[in-house]
């Protein structure tokens, strides 16, 4: 019992963090502004960013101390797949972020939908970390997962983007 709220608390937690990160990419998205950045691209520049600081946070270190020994492990490359599948993520969600808190012109349909992409790219790091433990998933299977997710994410984001763009009546 002690375990499980020790993971429960955990994984709470992990899901505040990504709602920290939402508050965070609502400010660089919206307080930062720049005379020769457009409004299409500022989500590009936001995004980015989060994701190197997010990479640099929790992968530098690992990988660095890691990759440089004698022994060739294949999870280095894996944790290399699943930083390249954060930073589709980290883009996707300041591509919602700026629908969400740029865009005032959105066809009502597309609100909800926004939304709900949103919170399952903010929540992301608590879905894998379920599958990992609460599943039993292995490494590979939820890079895989998360390489997947990431995609599915990112062609969602850019068809909601798209939408957002063009006139409606």
């Amino acid at each position: 019992m002690e375990k499980f709220v020790g993971y429960t608390f955990q994984e709470l937690l992990k899901a505040l963090i990504g709602f920290i990160d939402v508050a965070g990419l609502y400010l660089a998205l919206t307080q930062l502004t720049h005379r020769n950045i457009s409004q299409n691209h500022k989500f590009q520049a936001v995004g980015l960013g989060w994701a190197l600081a997010d990479s640099v946070l929790h992968r530098l270190a690992p990988l660095w101390v890691g990759a440089r020994g004698l022994e060739f492990t294949w999870d280095y490359i894996l944790q290399g797949l699943e930083a390249n599948a954060n930073l589709v993520l980290s883009i996707s969600l300041a591509a919602l972020g700026s629908l969400i808190w740029l865009r005032k012109n959105k066809p009502k349909t597309l609100i909800p939908i926004i939304y709900a992409c949103a919170g399952i790219v903010a929540t992301m790091p608590s879905i894998t970390s379920y599958l990992r433990r609460g599943l039993g998933w292995h490494f590979p299977k939820v890079v895989g997962f998360e390489l997947f997710t990431s995609l599915v994410m990112a062609f969602i984001s850019w068809q909601l983007f798209s939408a957002c763009q063009r006139p409606y009546v």
